[in-house]
């Protein structure tokens, strides 16, 4: 009797632990990354016409942290390789998140405690993964490099100026051809160690912002502790990615840190994702005078899609903030950087993105100008920036 009632409870632990496994990703998935609304309204012929015509690119999302197999469509979330097909995505980049601290918030974060970790455990992640932030930067990369590696998927990893050319060149007479590229949001998966650079180029990784939420050993974060500018280490680290031709994304960054990097930058930065403060003045958006700044280092300004990012909900607010940065800095600095799946809501998913085009048209931009905003400023930098081979 005794024998059954323990194997009983084995039978039940198990069901429990495959029940978490299978359950909670996606629960934490769906609850995290929502729509503030109801689609936009179908686009007219005249959007659609535009639209289909134009090469998208986006600065950042997350979607390699929820667990999903990109290749799929799947109903919750933002994107994933049929969504960004349906939405005419060219180039997309992948954003690696590896901590952040629990209470997040746009002030003050300390960096002593781990959300990801527990995602992580929740996805059966290998131990390696869930103790080391660097093996877990590797763990995502590996995702999308296996997702390229399927010729059945159509899409391409792009590591160097060749691979873009090439793909664009395919582009050209194959619409269903999708390209990606990885970035790191916070170089704390360095783990303190600069050689930790030299791994994360070999896994793919060809832009790395210096801080996420809290600060790390490089420097401040907009959201950290002490806000403080680039440290010993954080100037070694921003020579060692110009030596390789890896792209700075100052994302996050403390207005210290982005004053620092602008300081000694010898190449084009990034800010892949983020508001203005003339259209929402709050800590997580950029100043007048941090575009100005940008814009005349040869900068882009990616713009998000979620309301701390633009003071709003839809489509609309997204291009007031566009069309400000346009007047301010000139369109050729300007990009989308919607965060989609970066735990925010946005007004669509990918798969709408014919709604931006729209509310660009009614905010008054002219075709030149979308064309450059919806991806062309972005093919353009990183043909010009990536490695060349």
């Amino acid at each position: 009797m005794k024998k059954k009632i323990l194997t009983g409870l084995l039978i039940t632990l198990i069901i429990a632990v495959l029940s978490f496994f299978a359950l909670v990703p996606p629960l934490v998935d769906n609850a995290s990354n929502q729509l503030t609304s109801s689609p936009p309204q179908p686009a007219t012929d005249k959007v659609k016409s535009l639209h289909q015509s134009l090469f998208i690119a986006d600065l950042h999302s997350d979607s390699l942290l929820w667990g999903r197999n990109l290749s799929k469509g799947y109903q919750r979330g933002h994107m994933d390789l049929p969504r960004l097909r349906e939405g005419g995505m060219a180039l997309q980049a992948f954003s690696v998140v590896t901590k952040v601290p629990f209470g997040l918030n746009i002030q003050k974060n300390a960096g002593d405690s781990d959300m990801i970790f527990w995602l992580g455990l929740s996805q059966a992640w290998s131990p390696s993964a869930l103790q080391s932030l660097l093996s877990r930067a590797e763990r995502q990369a590996g995702m999308l490099r296996d997702l390229a590696d399927s010729p059945a998927n159509k899409f391409a990893l792009i590591l160097n100026r060749k691979d873009l050319q090439d793909f664009i060149a395919q582009r050209k007479t194959d619409k269903d051809a999708v390209a990606g590229w990885l970035t790191l949001e916070g170089a704390q998966a360095m783990e303190g160690d600069l050689k930790s650079l030299d791994a994360l180029y070999e896994a793919g990784f060809r832009m790395i912002a210096p801080t996420h939420f809290f600060d790390t050993e490089l420097s401040g974060s907009a959201h950290g502790m002490n806000r403080g500018g680039l440290t010993t280490l954080g100037k070694q680290w921003v020579k060692a990615m110009e030596s390789k031709s890896m792209i700075i994304d100052l994302a996050h960054a403390s207005a210290k840190t982005i004053s620092d990097v602008l300081a000694m930058a010898k190449r084009p930065v990034i800010v892949s994702h983020t508001g203005v403060k003339g259209t929402c003045n709050n800590n997580r958006n950029l100043s007048d005078t941090q575009l100005k700044a940008i814009a005349a280092n040869g900068g882009i300004v990616g713009i998000g899609f979620w309301s701390t990012a633009v003071c709003g909900r839809d489509a609309a607010s997204i291009a007031r903030a566009i069309k400000y940065t346009v007047n301010l800095i000139g369109v050729e600095h300007v990009a989308m950087g919607s965060d989609f799946d970066g735990a925010v809501a946005t007004p669509f998913d990918v798969t709408r993105l014919d709604g931006l085009t729209e509310a660009l048209m009614k905010a008054g931009l002219n075709e030149r100008q979308i064309r450059r905003i919806m991806g062309e400023n972005i093919r353009d930098f990183l043909l010009n920036n990536l490695p060349s081979a």
